[in-house]
């Protein structure tokens, strides 16, 4: 009797049954509703990336790319919201153009450079040994590399260079440093129990790293790819900046920024450059307070089991 009524204290507080602990979804709702900063950031950027692509599907681009020389470098007014640039072209426009292929951009090459970066990484931290140091000393050419100045190379001397060029040029060098971050913390985890156990009930090697391993790792990768967005949009944006971005013909938030490289239009006609800048700035922020508030939701749901 005795036995039982110390179960039923386990499941019992004061006649209320103990709340089993969050898991899933529920512990990425509850980091979000702790933290009201990551809260507001994370509404922020869906409303901001929501309004781009709805804005960027409704907007003719043919009409925004028109050249109008009448229409050169007037400010902003009703016809104009944002002004217009050196070629009568309406900035805001160009700005919801220019921030949608940001973003994608962006996105495809944090798809590609995180996907080599993390089957490297799991793959030479699981085998160790020779494959290690293969894949290890393969990473540590490229990151030798100086690899903007590459990157430049192979954009003048690409043929028939378009977007998707640069995509493939940028993701050919930026998955290096994610590789060696998941590889030392792969070496790690690949000496664990569960591990051991599973090898030896002669598991699978690929089940093994990418369905038991790599959830482990999830903390680690939420935090590299959500960082590696932002930093990607940045290097796009960087590189359009000093002329070797994307082409002219494409919009982008680098193409807008490259503006302010003339003293004139840096200080007397801020509503060319300055719109896109403030756009780079907020997804910086939101990117980075969301990236941390999942970071945060993996380690608990980690903790938990």
């Amino acid at each position: 009797m005795a036995a039982n009524e110390g179960l039923d204290s386990e499941v019992m507080t004061k006649g209320t049954p103990v709340s089993a602990p969050p898991m899933g979804f529920k512990v990425i709702v509850r980091e979000f509703l702790k933290d009201k900063v990551a809260l507001g950031a994370f509404i922020l950027l869906t409303v901001l990336v929501i309004s781009i692509f709805i804005g960027a599907a409704v907007i003719d681009l043919d009409e925004v790319m028109r050249i109008s020389l009448l229409d050169q470098y007037t400010p902003p007014n009703s016809q104009f919201w944002l002004g217009t640039d050196s070629g009568g072209r309406d900035i805001f426009g160009l700005l919801v153009v220019g921030a949608r292929n940001s973003i994608l951009i962006g996105v495809a090459v944090t798809l590609l450079t995180s996907t080599i970066g993390i089957v490297v990484g799991i793959v030479a931290g699981y085998y160790g040994g020779f494959i290690d140091n293969l894949l290890m000393r393969i990473v540590d050419f490229i990151m030798l590399l100086p690899t903007t100045m590459l990157i430049i190379v192979f954009v003048t001397i690409v043929p028939n260079y378009n977007v998707w060029t640069f995509i493939l040029i940028m993701s050919a060098f930026y998955w290096v440093g994610q590789a060696r971050l998941i590889r030392s913390k792969a070496l790690s985890e690949g000496r664990r129990d569960y591990i051991s156990a599973s090898k030896t009930m002669a598991t699978p090697s690929f089940l093994i790293m990418f369905r038991e391993m790599m959830p482990n790792l999830s903390s680690l990768i939420i935090v590299n790819v959500t960082l590696n967005f932002a930093a990607n949009i940045g290097i796009e944006t960087g590189l359009t900046y000093l002329g070797f971005g994307l082409p002219t013909s494409v919009p982008s938030l680098g193409t807008l920024v490259s503006y302010a490289t003339s003293p004139d239009i840096l200080e007397n006609k801020t509503w060319v450059w300055l719109p896109a800048s403030l756009v780079i700035l907020v997804l910086m922020l939101c990117i980075n307070y969301v990236g941390q508030a999942l970071k945060r939701a993996a380690d608990a749901k980690q903790r938990l089991g």
